[in-house]
């Protein structure tokens, strides 16, 4: 499997397939309470099974081009993923997420990953317009796409069912124009 660094302390970014299922399934164990304050992973990846269809599930989006779930990798164990939960080439869009268990929060891995999609997303499949959408006290979530340079669009209130309530979500986005100049200055 190949892997795309993200930093020199272990972390690294790649492909996730069906078999890896059971790598995937101890990752959500390991996270769940974490996981679940903000999304439903953890009630829909329970088991093996489940974990596979998951898994499944981003091999067809990806065969179709409507999605793509990536690993990340700290030390070789997988902590999380990045995905395009949904993509639109056509129409030139994508929305970005990710999730992560508790023991890799705060290592800036996150942001890496996604930086490294959306340049893919842009630069290599001519995306213009990349969403990030997050709970509206999800923080550590809303500090991602404030450091990928993101621009806070507004929030739907009461948008999101979980745990029993309804929640509010932050809409974030970026252009291509806008990335581009943002790594264009980075580099400068």
């Amino acid at each position: 499997m190949y892997a795309i660094p993200l930093d020199d302390n272990g972390g690294e970014l790649g492909p996730l397939e069906p078999w890896h299922a059971e790598e995937l399934l101890a990752c959500v164990v390991r996270g769940r309470d974490f996981v679940g304050r903000y999304l439903p992973v953890p009630d829909k990846i329970t088991d093996l099974e489940s974990s596979r269809a998951y898994l499944r599930s981003y091999m067809e989006k990806a065969a179709t081009d409507t999605g793509r779930l990536y690993g990340i990798r700290l030390d070789g164990t997988l902590v999380g993923v990045v995905l395009f939960r949904v993509m639109d080439v056509e129409q030139g869009t994508a929305e970005v997420g990710c999730w992560l268990e508790p023991a890799a929060a705060g290592k800036g891995l996150v942001t890496k990953a996604a930086r490294h999609i959306i340049d893919w997303a842009v630069e290599e499949r001519g995306l213009h317009r990349i969403e990030w959408r997050a709970a509206t006290h999800n923080e550590p979530s809303i500090a991602v796409a404030r450091r990928l340079g993101m621009t806070k669009e507004g929030v739907l209130r009461e948008y999101f069912p979980h745990a029993g309530k309804r929640h509010d979500f932050e809409i974030w986005s970026v252009l291509a124009p806008e990335w581009r100049a943002a790594k264009a200055a980075a580099s400068a």
